[in-house]
Order: structure tokens, then C-alpha cells, then sequence
């Protein structure tokens, strides 16, 4: 079969991968996408928007029976697994499809099958119907990440469960142990006890929600508590027996092993990048604990080689992979575009209550030697959050006490997840607290806690 020639070749049809094919395809660039699974990648089938649409069932039920609250009634409140479960699915399929659209409306060509690097310029693709060899002055790699799996934890899709098998769970579980504590371990343990679960969170660090600021996990770790959950810090899974319809966990903390028992257990405690099989050795890429090493514009140090997203290490946010995906779709096609700061991309975790954050922790700011200015405002303040009935939250962000730069700012509670992107906003634009102090924040909405915690920094703090 002839060889297939084009500007950019993309390897991986994820958020990375799809936004890097659309801007190159936008500049001008013939591009051919290669996915071997679904386009859009884990996020939009597997992780960001499926776990998004389940944690919505699971607000919507915890919503439900506080109805006396508003004043409302409801009564034989339940919820049927299985269509959470296919809704959920029905979301991801929709915008499964829609990337299918954009792929054709931006005339990029989608190759179905597995990749690999066949020389300088030149990629092999395995389909179901052969091979196909396809060229290019320019080759990005997008493969993204998958569940890491531990000796003797590893996932069965019966008692022991990845983030996949949570999606589509063969049952409702009764007694769950959670593994690890970051974003895919906590959203699942929030889902889980919401609907009922029995909820047991282990996490190896000191701390759950580790990347996050001390402060703003010691909330979340009171909220999780009065919700039910049980949560173990400095605490290590060392094994597991598998019985009949039940897990044994062996937990050791404080230097002591206790066994407890479940009926299933999710294991979240990281991932790794899928650099395998695509001829990275022979290439002559750098890879370092399953991470693509690249510069600071997603380069691989291979001519016409780049790596974007998970593939290429952390944050591993699928905004992230887009933002990459789009900088070097310009640097083929000729242009000069920003590096990507990670100090100014933002996390966002959305169990209940939500967190997000952008730039330094306390931690971090004083490590780094910054004299700083912490202000804090509380939810219990705010007249929008009580009238949601929302009171629990706080909003902390963090100056340089000399410049008054903007250093961090970090959430907890109703909907931050959307309120942070004022804060990154003023990072791009690298704001002081002068500016976000005149900014007139509309009221009566919760983004008045954003403006009450820079006025707290510096003492002037209104409402509270």
C-alpha cells in the first residue's frame, strides 16, 4: 500500500490529541488523527465527562432528600444503578460522536487502528484491515495514561475495580474500599456513599487530596467524615484476599496491620503513561518513569517529535493535554506561540463538597520563599450560599506580601469548580490584589466570596 503523506501526523484521539488535529487543520496543515479505541480519548468515554454525569445522579439524590429543607416533598426517594449508569453512558456517546463532526467538518482524516513510530517522519498503523504506512514532517504523540496497577492490588472487574469498571459497575457495592485519595479516588468514593455505600478511603500520604492546600483538605476530610465516609491517612493497602463475593484488605498504619472487609474495592492510586509499543526506544525518546521527557514546548529532543498531555507527565488534566495540543499545532504550522505555565492551570475535583485550586499552596509559597498574605472567607458569609442552602466552604487565596502578586487560590464548596476560573483568569493576566480589589463582583452570587477573601488578605474583609 502507498504511503500516506501530510503536514502532522496525530497519535491518540483524546483532548490533546483531537484539540492538536483541529488547530493544525485550522492553520492550514493536512492532518490524519490515528486512535485505536474511541475518539475522544479516555476523558470524554472514560473519565472527565461520564464521572461528571453519575456525580450529577448522585447531587440530584442527596438534593432530594433535603427537599424539606426548601420546603418541598418528596417521598419513596430511590435511584435505579443501572440508569444512572446508562445515562451517564448516553452523555459520553453523544460527545463521542460530536468529535466525529468536528474531525469532518475540519476535513482532518481518522485512521482507526494502533500506531508506531516506523523511522524519521513516518508512522505505521495496524487496522483491522492491514497496515497502512502514513508520513509526516511532523508527528505528535498523544496516547494518554491508564490506571496504574499495584502488585497483588490489581483490578478483576468483579471485587477489585479501576476507575473503568466504576463507570459500569456489575453492582451496587455495600462495603467499598477506595485506594488513594486524589481526584478519580475521591469522585468515586463521593458517588458511592452518596448512593449508600458503606465508604472506606485509604491514603498513603499524611493527608487526603495531597496535591491540594493542608488547609483546604482538612475541610474536605470534616466534610467527608460527617457525610459517613471513614478515612485513613498515612495508611498502605499491603494486600488483599479474595474470597467469595469478598475482599480482605490488609491495612497497615502506625506500625500496625489490621484486616477489614469489603464486598468491593476501587483502586486509584495514580496512573502511567501508555508508552508502550510505539517504537520510542528505537526513535530514540527519553522516556522517565513511563513519562515522555520534553521541554517546555511539548519536544521530545527527536526533529518533528512531539509529545502533549498525560503522555508527557503532569498536571494530568485533560485542559491541560488541549492547551499543549494547540501550542504545537502553532509551532508546526510556523508560529510562536506562549509555553504552557502549569502554575496557572487550574485542578478541579468534583465531589461534595467541590475543590478546586490554581498556583502555590501555603506550603509552596513559603517554601519558595515568598513573605506572604493569606486571606480566607467562609460560605456561612455568603448570602447566595445560604440560599442554596450551601453554607459549608471557604475560599483562601494567597499573595506575595512585598509585589502583591497573585500566588494561589484554593476552594471548597458549592460550585468552585466554576468560580476558579476568576482566579486563573487574574494569574494570565498576572493581576495584583489592587486590581481583583476594584473588580465590582455581582451580587447576590457567590463570586463575592472570591472578592471578600482579597479584601481579608488585607484586612478589609466586609462581610465577616
Amino acid at each position: 500500500m502507498a504511503t500516506r503523506s501530510y503536514d502532522m501526523i496525530v497519535i491518540g484521539a483524546g483532548p490533546g490529541g483531537y484539540v492538536a488535529a483541529i488547530r493544525g487543520a485550522q492553520l492550514g496543515l493536512k492532518v490524519v488523527i490515528v486512535e485505536k479505541e474511541n475518539l475522544g480519548g479516555i476523558c470524554l468515554n472514560w473519565g472527565c465527562i461520564p464521572t461528571k454525569a453519575m456525580l450529577r445522579s448522585s447531587e440530584v439524590f442527596h438534593l432530594m432528600h433535603r427537599a424539606k429543607e426548601f420546603g418541598l416533598s418528596a417521598t419513596g426517594i430511590s435511584y435505579d444503578l443501572d440508569a444512572v449508569v446508562k445515562r451517564s453512558r448516553a452523555v459520553a456517546g453523544q460527545l463521542s460522536g460530536g468529535i466525529g463532526h468536528l474531525m469532518k467538518k475540519n476535513k482532518i482524516d481518522v485512521v482507526m487502528g494502533t500506531a508506531r513510530l516506523a523511522g524519521k517522519g513516518r508512522v505505521n498503523v495496524t487496522t483491522d484491515k492491514g497496515t497502512e504506512d502514513l508520513a509526516a514532517k511532523a508527528i505528535v504523540l498523544a496516547t494518554g495514561a491508564r490506571a496504574r496497577e499495584l502488585p497483588g492490588l490489581e483490578a478483576d472487574g468483579d471485587l477489585v475495580w479501576t476507575y473503568r469498571h466504576a463507570l459500569v459497575p456489575p453492582r451496587m457495592p455495600k462495603d467499598l474500599l477506595v485506594i488513594g485519595s486524589g481526584a478519580i479516588g475521591i469522585e468515586f468514593a463521593s458517588f458511592y456513599n452518596t448512593l449508600g455505600a458503606r465508604t472506606t478511603v485509604v491514603e498513603v500520604m499524611d493527608r487526603i487530596l495531597p496535591v491540594e492546600d493542608a488547609e483546604i483538605s482538612a475541610f474536605a476530610r470534616k466534610q467527608f467524615t460527617k457525610q459517613g465516609m471513614t478515612i485513613l491517612e498515612k495508611a498502605t493497602v499491603k494486600k488483599l484476599d479474595r474470597a467469595r463475593g469478598k475482599v480482605t484488605a490488609h491495612i497497615e498504619a502506625g506500625g500496625k496491620t489490621e484486616t477489614r472487609e469489603f464486598d468491593t474495592v476501587i483502586s486509584a492510586v495514580g496512573i502511567v503513561g501508555n508508552v508502550e509499543g510505539l517504537g520510542l526506544e528505537e526513535a530514540g525518546v527519553k522516556v522517565d518513569r513511563t513519562h515522555v521527557v520534553t521541554d517546555e514546548y511539548c519536544r521530545t529532543g527527536v526533529d518533528g517529535l512531539y509529545a502533549i498531555g498525560d503522555l508527557a507527565g503532569a498536571p494530568w488534566l485533560a485542559h491541560k493535554a488541549s492547551h499543549e495540543g494547540v501550542m504545537v499545532a502553532e509551532l508546526i504550522a510556523g508560529g510562536h506561540p506562549h509555553p504552557i505555565k502549569p502554575g496557572s492551570i487550574a485542578g478541579c475535583t468534583f465531589c461534595h463538597p467541590q475543590i478546586a485550586s490554581v498556583g502555590l499552596t501555603e506550603e509552596k509559597a513559603k517554601a519558595a520563599g515568598h513573605e506572604i498574605r493569606v486571606g480566607r472567607f467562609p460560605f456561612i458569609g455568603n448570602g447566595k450560599a445560604i440560599a442554596l442552602g450551601e453554607p459549608e466552604g471557604l475560599v483562601k487565596t494567597i499573595f506575595d506580601a512585598k509585589t502583591g502578586e497573585l500566588l494561589g487560590a484554593h476552594l471548597v464548596g458549592a460550585e468552585v469548580t466554576e468560580l476558579i476560573q476568576g482566579y486563573v483568569v487574574g494569574r494570565t493576566l498576572e493581576t495584583t490584589e489592587a486590581e481583583l480589589m476594584e473588580t465590582v463582583f455581582p451580587h447576590p452570587t457567590l463570586s463575592e466570596m472570591m472578592h471578600e477573601s482579597v479584601l481579608d488578605a488585607y484586612g478589609r474583609a466586609l462581610h465577616f
